[in-house]
């Protein structure tokens, strides 16, 4: 079945086109290269032998999402990844991150809306529930003011969908509330690759590692956690590729409950920051540099999953270890640093 992936060439993206792509579907991809590149497309063909269509716009450009849906008659789903992420960088460009995230999705359903039948993939976030009440956190959580404007775009999407899907019938869509994807494809043809100074954590971590970066900094190390430091669930990324495959694979066999769901995708385990770097140091047999400095704004204490909603309705769940995604996006990290 043909399958558009917005957003494509990006971190997730890249690594959900190659699942689907590994169990026969045909990916198109839109992207516009704003914090990926083109050469993604070579480690996609050189995984899976096959090279998928791809087509460069911005999705902000309304009049060229409608040609591309009159153009692509046949189009089975979409799975949205196309969107700004940075929580600080949201704070400070709040305006960006509405027109990006949230016209581009709302242009998107418009098309979608007019298809006799289509399945819908929303790239959500955990961080839709802000600092949690209880740990782990399961989907019945409340979804608490937003901690950013990037948050806050998530929740606003959510809304969106649910809205459109309650008047569409023919729009069966699924949320996934990730966590804090990491790692890269075992073969390190794809990986995380941001444009610029990262702003998550693990690349952040490998860079430095790598001698890109002079040291790493900490924010904060006066929460109350475990070793003062921020806790986070994170998923290796191949893992969540699969979650998304699976969950389009309900929808497109008629295996949804109602059509608007919405799952944690996570690991279930958290995990604080100096954990993800003493694991590091394990796996790469390397001693970081960094340093602690003030926290930042936007983020949270804690946050990790309760996976059994996934587990059971999609059959889904995570596979590996921290120090087996940290080995994987360190063994990325050295083949495009040709360390």
């Amino acid at each position: 079945m043909k399958i558009v992936v917005t957003g494509g060439l990006g971190f997730i993206g890249s690594h959900t086109v190659v699942e689907l792509q590994n169990i026969g579907h045909d990916v198109v991809i839109i992207d516009n290269c704003s914090n990926s590149s083109q050469e993604v497309l070579k480690g996609i063909s050189a995984i899976t032998g096959k090279t998928p269509q791809f087509e460069k716009f911005d999705l902000r450009e309304k009049s060229k999402v409608q040609d591309f849906f009159k153009r692509q008659q046949d189009i089975k789903g979409v799975i949205h990844f196309a969107a700004s992420k940075a929580v600080g960088e949201s704070v400070q460009k709040p305006l960006l991150y509405y027109e990006n995230n949230l016209g581009t999705l709302v242009y998107i359903l418009q098309e979608l809306s007019q298809m006799e039948e289509a399945s819908f993939i929303f790239s959500s976030s955990c961080t839709v529930y802000g600092q949690a009440d209880e740990l782990p956190i399961t989907e019945n959580a409340p979804v608490k003011p937003a901690e950013s404007p990037y948050g806050n775009t998530k929740q606003i999407g959510e809304e969106i969908i649910r809205d459109t899907c309650r008047v569409h019938p023919n729009v069966k869509s699924v949320a996934l509330r990730y966590f804090n994807p990491i790692g890269s494809h075992s073969s390190a043809e794809i990986g995380e690759l941001p444009l610029g100074v990262p702003a998550n954590l693990v690349p952040f971590i490998t860079q430095t590692g790598a001698g890109l970066r002079e040291e790493l900094s900490v924010f904060g190390n006066d929460y109350p956690t475990n070793d003062g430091t921020a806790v986070r669930d994170y998923i290796h990324v191949v893992d969540l590729a699969k979650a998304h495959v699976v969950a389009l694979e309900r929808l497109l066999k008629g295996n949804n409950k109602s059509n608007y769901e919405v799952f944690n995708v996570g690991t279930g385990t958290g995990s604080s920051v100096l954990e993800v770097i003493r694991s590091f140091e394990k796996v790469s047999g390397k001693e970081l540099n960094y340093k602690i400095v003030d926290r930042r704004e936007g983020d949270i204490t804690a946050a990790y999953a309760d996976t059994t909603k996934a587990n059971e309705d999609l059959g889904w769940k995570s596979k590996s270890t921290l120090d087996e995604a940290m080995a994987s996006a360190w063994k990325w990290e050295q083949k495009i640093r040709n360390l």
